[in-house]
């Protein structure tokens, strides 16, 4: 369906230009030049299949520039981003990741999901402790303490669909996320959890209220040494975000 209107749009301006229809003057600015993206990212709430796609608006820039050039490169699998993204350098990537990064959205309100106590006992565990055992991080050491993330290439963990959540899950797992010779952190991760324990992170994560007065006072974490060499995947252009 996704491609099909992807197609839909192409065939439209393909044949607007056969029509010699007159072009609109529209400002010179990275507002008007992403509202291609804004047609999936907007600030509508997601329901159903559109849940998929995730909240990009305030997200850190390195790790918005770093997504999209994996888009680009091939490094993350999703036809329609690649072909709008394809042959776009790296300098227009960063002013699209620092545009994205600056935009202020509403949060969504959490899903009515309601996880079992065990669950709640099993994802307090991983997301406070982790599971040293399996190798696997608490993930507020690498996505802060308040799961909203840390400057600049990790993102927050609040706010997004369940059904995002165990997608991104499954596509660390299965290698639909990244490729390559490079081994990343979050794949590691995914592969030494069970699905059940997915399952049950990702309907905690979507039953979380994002507080809007904490967002305002809240300082971003920085990302740590020990966790820039375990992730080095993650750290492209080191310096660049600073």
């Amino acid at each position: 369906m996704r491609i099909f209107v992807l197609i839909a749009f192409l065939f439209f301006i393909q044949s607007a230009v056969a029509a010699d229809v007159s072009p609109v003057d529209a400002p010179d600015t990275m507002a008007e030049r992403v509202k291609a993206c804004i047609a999936c990212h907007g600030p509508e709430d997601k329901v159903g299949r559109d849940a998929y796609y995730p909240r990009i608006a305030g997200k850190p820039v390195g790790y918005l520039f770093n997504q999209l050039r994996n888009f680009r490169d091939g490094r993350r699998h999703y036809q329609p981003m690649a072909l709008l993204l394809e042959n776009l350098p790296d300098q227009y990537l960063r002013e699209m990741a620092a545009y994205f990064a600056s935009v202020k959205q509403a949060f969504p309100p959490p899903e009515p999901l309601i996880p079992s106590p065990e669950e709640v006992r099993l994802v307090h565990k991983l997301i406070t402790l982790g599971d040293p055992a399996r190798k696997i991080p608490a993930c507020v050491e690498c996505h802060g303490r308040d799961l909203m993330g840390t400057d600049p290439f990790i993102p927050g963990l609040l706010g997004l669909p369940r059904v995002y959540i165990i997608a991104q899950f499954g596509n660390w797992k299965n290698g639909g996320v990244m490729r390559g010779q490079t081994p990343d952190c979050m794949s590691e991760i995914a592969k030494q959890l069970t699905t059940d324990e997915a399952s049950a992170i990702a309907t905690w994560l979507a039953a979380q209220p994002v507080s809007e007065s904490v967002l305002k006072s809240r300082t971003p974490a920085a990302i740590s040494v020990e966790l820039a060499r375990r992730c080095s995947s993650i750290v492209l252009e080191s310096g660049s975000f600073q």
